[in-house]
């Protein structure tokens, strides 16, 4: 147990040591993307009945930043690792795969964590906000986070350079985080694209995310949380299934 607690201290050290960027820096963004979205489409939109548009807005843009720093953090960590050469050194301890597993994607957890709390933080006293059901909050938040830390390192693992790590974000995960409803309903789409936003696992996500604030929805949390709690399971059986087998990491 010492040998993963070690490489988790070691990922989380990693981050916070520049702390302004990883954490500070994601933060700010999501508050610019507050403020001039709120700004420009308060008075326009009308989502909830009793729930203004930036007040929808910010769970969507807290969950957000959760999930796109915790796959930044884990899929960065390993491909930088395997580039600089430093991996070897990991490769000589005695960790077994659900070491490396473990350290990884919580470490990448606690990322995402730590700036979707900065964001809530920051705008606490700006925005009104209720919490109706605060377990669906932390539960939506623990299984994205670990989930696009999963991801992440599978990205990690595949990517050989960093142009290829950051064509995996560029042209998966942020359409895929941008296109599941963060800035709006997915009633407000065409019945087409409904449907197509229901193939979106981030949609259920963020749509969960966002229940545990306002006890309202797009689909039963319950439904959402199954989902999602199903694509964990498979992404990490997959993560262990090539740590395991060395994929990329041994020659």
């Amino acid at each position: 147990m010492r040998g993963w607690s070690a490489l988790f201290y070691k990922e989380v050290l990693r981050f916070w040591k520049v702390s302004f960027q990883t954490v500070a820096a994601p933060v700010l963004t999501a508050v610019l993307y507050l403020v001039i979205f709120g700004h420009v489409l308060e008075d326009h939109v009308k989502v909830y009945d009793t729930v203004g548009y930036t007040s929808f807005l910010l769970p969507g843009l807290v969950m957000m930043s959760v999930l796109q720093n915790a796959f930044a953090n884990s899929s960065s960590s390993m491909v930088q690792s395997k580039i600089m050469g430093n991996l070897v050194f990991l490769l000589l301890t005695p960790l077994g795969y659900w070491s490396w597993f473990l350290a990884y994607v919580l470490s990448a957890m606690v990322r995402g964590m730590a700036v979707g709390a900065g964001v809530l933080l920051v705008t606490a006293g700006f925005i009104p906000l209720t919490f109706d059901h605060p377990f669906w909050i932390l539960a939506f938040a623990l299984l994205g986070s670990a989930m696009l830390a999963t991801l992440g390192l599978i990205a990690g693992l595949w990517a050989e350079k960093f142009d290829q790590m950051a064509a995996f974000q560029n042209f998966v995960i942020v359409p895929m985080t941008f296109l599941s409803g963060v800035f709006y309903s997915i009633h407000s789409l065409p019945a087409f694209w409904q449907q197509v936003s229901h193939l979106n696992p981030f949609f259920y996500m963020i749509d969960g995310f966002r229940y545990g604030f306002f006890g309202q929805s797009d689909v039963s949390p319950w439904l959402s949380f199954s989902l999602v709690g199903l694509a964990l399971i498979a992404v990490s059986t997959l993560t262990l299934y090539l740590l395991k087998t060395g994929y990329k990491i041994r020659g």
